[in-house]
């Protein structure tokens, strides 16, 4: 075990853990964040996506003692009020379905957005092509990403 004071959604927060556990697993076990969802284990659905720094994250692949000083935001830290414009634009376009990959494909539209405010469909659909929905919204979610780059 290790102790470690993460910074997650602005505030430091302390845990005792074993050096490779997943992200993942300290933000949904140990600090009581379930927002972020376990989809395949192996980094390839985006369930699991994060901001470190800024730049989205897989955190079932990514062990604790590699997160080191920098900031971690969560789909509870993306926005106070659940009013982010990516947020808001997902309502506004019905895009969830069953809503289990939501918040992975939300922090990944909110990445995307962060870095290229205007991005062209070709655009949109290589920087979420990391990100399955079960559920086929890719539609509505091309759709909510052009509403939310308007924001």
């Amino acid at each position: 075990m290790a102790k470690y004071n993460l910074k997650i959604n602005g505030k430091t927060r302390p845990v005792d853990v074993d050096p490779a556990t997943p992200l993942l697993w300290v933000l949904r076990d140990h600090l009581d964040l379930p927002g972020t969802k376990y989809g395949c284990g192996i980094a390839q659905c985006g369930a699991c996506t994060v901001h470190l720094n800024s730049t989205a994250v897989r955190s079932c692949q990514l062990p604790v003692s590699a997160v080191g000083d920098e900031a971690i935001t969560t789909i509870e830290g993306l926005s106070e009020k659940g009013d982010h414009p990516v947020q808001q634009a997902w309502l506004e376009h019905d895009v969830a379905q069953c809503g289990y990959c939501q918040s992975g494909q939300i922090m990944s539209a909110a990445a995307l957005l962060r870095t290229n405010p205007t991005p062209s469909d070709e655009e949109i659909e290589a920087g979420m092509s990391g990100n399955i929905c079960r559920c086929g919204t890719y539609l509505r979610i091309r759709e909510a990403i052009k509403t939310a780059a308007k924001s």
